[in-house]
């Protein structure tokens, strides 16, 4: 049986996500909970250029930036953004 991550996530997060139309919002929160399960699931990718390590995922024209912690079995999700916007 493989152990669950815990999701957590900081404000920019929650702010982000208000900005986002709600259907949006409901498959953005469904792709981050499956996360859980597999923070490292097929089609993330681990971000280049930051001294820690950063992966996203897709949601649709969305992406979900996150950082794991495997020791403590965390992932904390940073932002979320239009996939235009949120590498700035």
């Amino acid at each position: 049986m493989s152990k669950k991550y815990k999701l957590l996530f900081n404000k920019r997060y929650l702010k982000d996500l208000e900005k986002i139309p709600k259907k949006d919002r409901e498959h953005i929160k469904e792709s981050f909970s499956m996360l859980a399960d597999d923070p490292r699931p097929n089609g993330c990718k681990k971000l280049k250029g930051y001294k820690r390590a950063y992966y996203r995922i897709r949601s649709g024209d969305y992406r979900i930036v996150y950082t794991i912690e495997d020791d403590v079995l965390l992932v904390l999700a940073i932002g979320v953004g239009h996939r235009k916007s949120i590498y700035q």
